[in-house]
């Protein structure tokens, strides 16, 4: 069975895009982005939190956002913060180590 991860950042153009870029590869999983800010190349949406099985946000301030916002969405659902903060430019290498040590824990094993 396949596991649906969303990842969550504020604009969704850094943090949340190499997450998602970083774990398409990722066996039995399917990766989404998308950001809470209104500016957001991609926002959060209700049906997006209804694919996610898992859902990773970088801060908990993205996770208020979302339980403020999409409360009745995140109903059984996962939500994992990852404690990133946002200084890192799209698939830094700091970045995706961080990443890679923080997120497979919570992935299925192969």
């Amino acid at each position: 069975m396949t596991r649906k991860l969303l990842f969550v950042c504020s604009r969704n153009r850094l943090r949340s895009p190499t997450a998602e870029q970083v774990f398409a590869e990722w066996p039995g999983v399917e990766t989404a982005s998308a950001g809470t800010n209104r500016d957001a190349d991609h926002p959060v949406t209700p049906e997006l939190l209804a694919w996610a099985d898992v859902v990773f946000v970088m801060e908990r301030t993205h996770r208020s956002k979302l339980s403020g916002k999409f409360g009745r969405h995140l109903a059984g659902k996962r939500v994992i913060c990852l404690d990133i903060p946002d200084e890192y430019d799209y698939m830094d290498p700091d970045l995706v180590r961080l990443l890679r040590a923080k997120v497979p824990r919570h992935l299925p094993s192969v």
